[in-house]
């Protein structure tokens, strides 16, 4: 797949393909006739997805890796600039941790900035020259509304979404005209693995404010035809991301102090 070939169909890599918006993207593109590169950490997985795909009538090509590792990403990197029917990218790998900043292990923190900010640098650097020399394609960085946040327990996850938001929106400007679209997706809480990862009890959190993860995908893929650089699924989540955006400092503030303070209170019951 990653050579010249007589296949004409779009190739499509996706970024944490093995569970949740990642293995939802692969399928909806392979249905919408695109072949796909699968990039995960789990290969047993993606073999799963691959051969799932296949019945579809798209390839799949499996692509184990951890991003958050140098040589990792340089070998993804490498495949997509030697892909010359790339025609997206997905950026979705990404996890979230529940931890106060100054209480957590440097390592967990260091791993989310590299996958959430250096992981979809390196691998849209590598893509965009093939697509703007073609002069079509397009890069969807998944976001959150989480980028227009800051908080206790969220302190890296909310600025590296923010940065992706901002990369996405630069992008944007200086790829335009040339035939490439990006797309920075913000979903709000979805029905994926993302938060039983994250140890997270999803009733605390209203049914209303739960999307499904097809429904996450179709929108992201309707916004990226109509050229909407920022995609936010749903009326309530636009709504909100409007007043996160309104909201004076102070009161962000007072916001992830009331957070902060809950922390305490969960950590002191499991005490």
């Amino acid at each position: 797949m990653t050579e010249s070939s007589n296949n004409q169909r779009p190739v499509a890599l996706v970024t944490g393909a093995s569970a949740g918006l990642g293995s939802v993207f692969a399928r909806t593109l392979a249905k919408q006739g695109y072949d796909l590169i699968l990039v995960a950490r789990r290969a047993e997985r993606l073999e799963a997805l691959a051969a799932e795909l296949a019945e579809l009538g798209a390839a799949g090509e499996v692509c184990p890796a951890d991003l958050t590792k140098d040589a990792d990403l340089a070998r993804v990197e490498e495949k997509i600039r030697n892909c010359d029917r790339l025609t997206m990218l997905v950026n979705n790998a990404g996890f979230g941790l529940d931890k106060l900043f100054h209480e957590s292990d440097l390592a967990g923190q260091s791993a989310m900035a590299r996958l959430h900010v250096l992981a979809p640098t390196h691998l849209t650097h590598a893509a965009l020259p093939g697509m703007v020399s073609r002069g079509s394609g397009a890069v969807i960085n998944v976001s959150s509304v989480a980028a227009w946040l800051q908080g206790a327990g969220g302190v890296m996850y909310c600025a590296t979404k923010a940065f992706l938001n901002s990369f996405t929106l630069s992008l944007a400007v200086e790829l335009d005209g040339l035939g490439v679209r990006v797309q920075a997706l913000c979903p709000g809480f979805t029905y994926t693995e993302f938060h039983d990862v994250l140890g997270m009890d999803r009733k605390l959190v209203p049914k209303f404010w739960w999307l499904d993860a097809q429904y996450v995908v179709d929108q992201s893929l309707r916004d990226l035809k109509r050229g909407k650089v920022i995609s936010i699924p749903s009326a309530r989540y636009k709504l909100l991301a409007g007043v996160f955006r309104a909201m004076p400092q102070w009161l962000m503030n007072r916001m992830g102090k009331k957070r902060h303070e809950e922390l305490q209170r969960q950590r002191e019951k499991k005490a």
